[in-house]
């Protein structure tokens, strides 16, 4: 066989090779068009801060249908129930009626055993700041910066189930499998880092919380508005370093765009699964985090000034500080939405669910967190990231007026105290009461679904707007009901 001979052998091309290889060229179009209707389209040489060179991601930053107040959320989450009795609610009634039955409530429903007295705090409140806000001794550190904080005293839930609850005020129904507040501000805002989930949920050191996933779930929304979860403890991210010894970038790239090339065949042929794009998109998320995102939980090149700041000295503050300096960090390089966890469901004691001992349980978490908290929000204020940035310090419902055993409190969802910072927000405000022990709110009861709306309008969404069709009707994280607070949005 001559020279031409093996050469046009060589260069010969069946009609099933024909086919087959244009086949799957029309199929890679395919997926491209598939994923760009989708926008999941990812760039291989994206920044490592802000969006640059990626374009199409399920991430990519969308316009608020305002002018927002606030570019970026960090929620605080106590789970267990934190009292707010013992905590940032002074009641005088309860030291004149102490170790008295409670009367003229109606009918008292506990979680466990059955009603007790009246139990006054353990702990002193003082006043604090030229608004005077009450705050028990267990917080010295938050006191000194009352007049930052917007306090909510008259929250209200349903349920005073640890999991409904955990569902109701994290994902706005007291059933599972809803959207999570942050899947939703993800899913109506994206996000300002690419390279980077726009939705980070950092554990308690010794683990989740009531409820667990759920909590940071993206429900029926599409998965890639999920939260992605971040240790506090040893590295945030497993297995996040780039398989150099193996392979190349080039490599991997290659292996992704395979990968991406072998998927065709299901979008074709059962489209608007969007489980299976947003899968490859969290691939490419994954890719791109390699380069990026080791800096961004890196917390050893802050200054050891930073450090004491947020208590990372001390062992007892150390695991809470690192949440809350990472989640600066993050909020920092554009993440948009950042649930830190204070609570982990592996005992009682290792929550804020003080049945036992108001005294032990609530004296140790809360100076777990007093300091960080108070290092965060003086950081962010001081680097001119407070102003657009919300801060959220919530819990699952509050506790009984009424003693457990003598010495814990129970349940109690219909009373509990929140309080915000940043975003413009007013310092120095207590809004709302609860009646005279504490039992239920009173004036200017606030729901889930009130607080929700708030937080979406600060972020620059109208709640009623922003929705989601699924089941046969749009969906919303406030439902059919939930009212601005004006005291903050004003």
């Amino acid at each position: 066989m001559n020279n031409d001979e093996r050469n046009r052998k060589e260069n010969y091309i069946s009609r099933r090779k024909f086919w087959m290889e244009a086949g799957m060229g029309i199929g890679g179009l395919a997926l491209l068009d598939l994923l760009g209707k989708d926008n999941l389209l990812a760039a291989t040489n994206a920044s490592c801060v802000g969006s640059a060179g990626v374009t199409g991601t399920p991430l990519m930053p969308k316009a608020p249908h305002f002018k927002p107040r606030a570019k970026s959320m960090i929620s605080l989450f106590m789970s267990g129930g934190v009292s707010h009795l013992d905590t940032f609610q002074y009641k005088p009634a309860l030291e004149k009626y102490d170790r008295m039955p409670m009367e003229g409530k109606g009918e008292i429903k506990v979680r466990q055993g059955y009603p007790g007295p009246l139990m006054k705090s353990p702990f002193a409140f003082k006043q604090h700041g030229q608004s005077g806000a009450w705050v028990s001794e267990i917080f010295p550190n938050i006191a000194t910066m009352v007049d930052d904080l917007a306090f909510i005293h008259s929250c209200q839930g349903i349920s005073n189930d640890h999991v409904i609850s955990h569902y109701e005020w994290n994902t706005g129904s007291i059933q599972m499998g809803f959207p999570s507040v942050g899947a939703w501000i993800t899913y109506g805002l994206g996000s300002e880092n690419q390279n980077l989930p726009g939705f980070v949920v950092v554990l308690d050191q010794k683990g989740g919380p009531y409820a667990g996933p759920p909590n940071w779930q993206a429900g029926f929304l599409p998965a890639a508005y999920q939260g992605t979860v971040f240790r506090s403890k040893g590295d945030p991210i497993l297995d996040l370093s780039a398989p150099g010894q193996y392979m190349t970038p080039e490599q991997q790239r290659a292996r992704l765009d395979q990968m991406n090339l072998l998927n065709e065949g299901f979008d074709e042929k059962y489209p608007g699964m969007s489980e299976l794009s947003a899968r490859i998109a969290s691939y490419e998320l994954a890719y791109r985090m390699q380069s990026c995102a080791p800096e961004a939980v890196d917390i050893s090149s802050e200054s050891d000034e930073t450090k004491q700041l947020y208590g990372i000295n001390d062992p007892v503050t150390a695991p809470y500080g690192r949440q809350c300096l990472l989640a600066r960090r993050l909020v920092e390089r554009g993440v948009r939405f950042v649930q830190l966890m204070s609570g982990a469901y592996v005992s009682i004691e290792d929550t804020w669910d003080a049945h036992a001992n108001i005294v032990t349980n609530h004296t140790l978490h809360a100076k777990e967190v007093d300091k960080p908290i108070k290092g965060l929000i003086t950081d962010l204020k001081r680097r001119g990231l407070l102003d657009e940035t919300l801060v959220l310090w919530h819990s699952e419902f509050g506790r009984m007026p009424i003693s457990q055993r003598g010495v814990g409190r129970d349940h109690n969802p219909g009373a509990m105290t929140v309080f915000m910072a940043g975003a413009g927000v007013k310092g120095g405000q207590s809004i709302g009461t609860s009646d005279d022990v504490g039992y239920k709110a009173e004036e200017q009861r606030v729901t889930s679904h009130d607080l929700h709306a708030t937080l979406l309008h600060l972020l620059g969404i109208d709640h009623k707007r922003l929705t989601y069709y699924f089941n046969g009707r749009n969906m919303r994280l406030t439902d059919v009901s939930g009212e601005l607070i004006p005291q903050i949005v004003g």
